[in-house]
C-alpha cells in the first residue's frame, strides 16, 4: 500500500536535517542531531523523539536551527516540538477527548435564511442517530456554522445518548493519528477506535485529499461506521464533487445522504448574531444603529463579523469612547482599530485622541495577565502558558497598533509568518465569554488604565 504521508514526513524530516548538518561539526551532528527521529505532524507542529538527554539539549541549543530549516522546506509547518512516543499519544488522545467547543449548542447558534435547512437537518441528525440522514454533508465557505453544526450535535447526543460511542474530529487529526499509529505500530487501535462508532463527525475533511494511505483508512472506517448504522457527519469547504483529490469512491460515499449548503449570513442574521456576541462583551453597546453599521460593514461571514465588532470595542476602550456609529465606520476603514493618525468624521480635526499602544506596553500588559516576565514571553519557551501569552501578545499587537506583520516580529525577535500563524491561531480559537476572551479584555482594561490593579 502507498505511504506517501509517512514519506512526505520523512522527506521533510531529512531536508531539515540535511539544512543543519552543514551549519554544525560532523561530530556534534553525530551525536546530538542523528538520533532524532520525526514522529508526526500536526497542524503548524513536527513532533520529534529521541533519547531524553538528546531531546533536551537540542531543544535548548538547535532548536531554532531546525525551526528556520523547516520553514525553508514547509509553508504551514513552523515549529519543533520534543516529546517521548508517550507523550505523544496521551496528547492525541487528550485532542480527541476534548472534542468540539462546547459553546457550539443548538441553543446559540443563530438561524437565518443562508442556513436555516442545515439547522434543521443537524438537528435531525441529533436527535435521530443513523436514521435520519446519513451521511450529512455539509459544505460552504469558512465562518457560516459548519463547524458550530458539529458540535451543537455532538453536545446533543453526548447529553442525551450518553450511552452512544460519539467520536468528534478533524481531516487533519485524523490524518496525524493514523500517521502516528502507523509509526506506532498502534493500527489495530487506531481502527478500533474510529470503526466501532455510533456516530462519527469529521470536520475540514477536504484535508484527506492527497494523502492516499490516509484516505484509504478513511474509506474503510466509512464504510465499517456505515454498515453498523452509525450515523457519519462530515463537513467541508466544498461539495464532494469538488474535491476532486479525493477517490471517486469516496465522493461517491459522500453523497449517499444529504448534502446541504450553508450560505452568507443575511443583514436580520447578522444583527442577530451581533446583538448576542454585544451582550457578552465587556463594553455596553447600546444602540441598535452601532450594531447595524458593522453589520452592513462585514457581511461575508460570522467570524469576521465578530472580528469587526472585537475592533470596534477596542478603538471604543482604547480611545475611552462610546461605541457609536461613527466610531465603528472609523474602527472599520482601517486595517488596525486604533490608528492615532486618523480622526473620527464627527471628530473635530483639532481635537487629539490617545495614541495607541506600543508594543511593548502591549508585552507588559500581557505578561501581567498571565503572570509572566517579559524575559520568558520573548524566550523561545513553547510552554503552553507563554506560548498562549506569546500569541495573545502579537494578536493585540497586531489589532492595536499599525505596525505590519513584519515590524511585530521585529519586537518578539520571530519572524512575520509566527506573527500570522499567532495572529490566525487566537483568531480561530477567540470565543465570547471563554478564557481566553476574558484574557484579552484584562490586557484591554490593563492598556486602557495602567494604573489599575495587576
Amino acid at each position: 500500500m502507498d505511504q506517501a504521508l509517512p514519506e512526505d514526513l520523512t522527506r521533510i524530516w531529512q531536508r531539515v536535517r540535511d539544512e543543519v548538518r552543514a551549519s554544525l561539526p560532523a561530530s556534534t551532528y553525530k551525536l546530538w542531531l542523528e538520533p532524532l527521529r520525526p514522529l508526526s505532524i500536526d497542524g503548524h507542529e513536527l513532533f520529534v523523539t529521541g533519547p531524553e538527554r538528546v531531546r533536551t539539549w537540542v531543544e535548548r541549543r538547535y532548536a531554532h536551527r531546525l525551526e528556520r530549516a523547516l520553514r525553508e522546506h514547509t509553508d504551514s509547518v513552523r515549529s519543533v516540538v520534543f516529546v517521548t512516543e508517550r507523550e505523544r499519544a496521551e496528547r492525541f488522545e487528550h485532542e480527541a477527548a476534548a472534542g468540539p467547543n462546547l459553546r457550539h449548542t443548538f441553543e446559540r447558534f443563530v438561524v437565518g435564511s443562508g442556513n436555516r435547512l442545515a439547522h434543521g437537518a443537524a438537528l435531525a441528525v441529533a436527535e435521530l442517530p443513523g436514521d435520519a440522514y446519513n451521511p450529512l454533508f455539509l459544505h460552504g465557505p469558512p465562518g457560516l456554522g459548519k463547524t458550530h453544526l458539529l458540535g451543537a450535535i455532538t453536545t446533543y447526543v453526548t447529553q442525551q445518548h450518553p450511552e452512544l460511542a460519539v467520536r468528534y474530529t478533524t481531516g487533519e487529526r485524523f490524518t496525524s493519528e493514523f500517521v502516528a499509529a502507523l509509526r506506532g505500530s498502534g493500527v489495530q487501535r487506531f481502527k478500533q477506535r474510529h470503526r466501532e462508532l455510533d456516530m462519527l463527525l469529521i470536520d475540514d475533511v477536504q484535508f484527506l485529499q492527497d494523502k492516499s494511505r490516509t484516505e484509504e483508512e478513511f474509506f474503510h472506517t466509512f464504510d465499517a461506521v456505515h454498515e453498523r448504522g452509525g450515523q457519519i457527519v462530515l463537513a467541508s469547504d466544498q461539495p464532494p464533487h469538488r474535491l476532486s483529490r479525493l477517490t471517486a469512491r469516496l465522493r461517491d460515499r459522500f453523497e449517499w445522504g444529504l448534502m446541504v449548503e450553508l450560505g452568507a449570513p443575511d443583514l436580520p442574521t447578522r444583527l442577530t448574531v451581533l446583538g448576542r456576541l454585544a451582550s457578552e462583551a465587556p463594553l455596553v453597546v447600546e444602540a441598535g444603529a452601532t450594531l447595524r453599521e458593522i453589520a452592513a460593514s462585514a457581511p461575508a461571514n460570522l467570524r469576521q463579523l465578530e472580528g469587526a465588532l472585537t475592533r470596534v470595542l477596542a478603538l471604543a476602550s482604547i480611545t475611552s469612547r462610546e461605541p457609536t456609529p461613527e466610531l465603528a465606520r472609523e474602527a472599520l476603514s482601517q486595517g488596525s482599530p486604533a490608528d492615532p493618525k486618523r480622526s473620527s468624521p464627527s471628530t473635530p480635526s483639532t481635537s487629539r485622541e490617545p495614541e495607541a499602544p506600543s508594543v511593548a506596553a502591549i508585552q507588559d500588559a500581557v505578561c501581567a495577565t498571565f503572570g509572566i516576565t517579559r524575559t520568558e514571553l520573548l524566550s523561545s519557551s513553547r510552554t503552553p502558558r507563554i506560548a498562549k501569552a506569546r500569541h495573545m501578545a502579537m494578536y493585540v499587537s497586531r489589532q492595536l497598533t499599525g505596525l505590519s506583520l513584519a515590524e511585530i516580529a521585529r519586537e518578539f525577535n520571530r519572524d512575520h509568518s509566527t506573527v500570522l500563524h499567532a495572529i490566525r491561531r487566537i483568531d480561530n480559537d477567540l470565543t465570547p465569554g471563554s478564557d481566553l476572551h476574558d484574557s484579552i479584555t484584562n490586557v484591554q482594561r490593563l492598556l486602557s488604565d495602567p494604573e489599575s490593579d495587576r
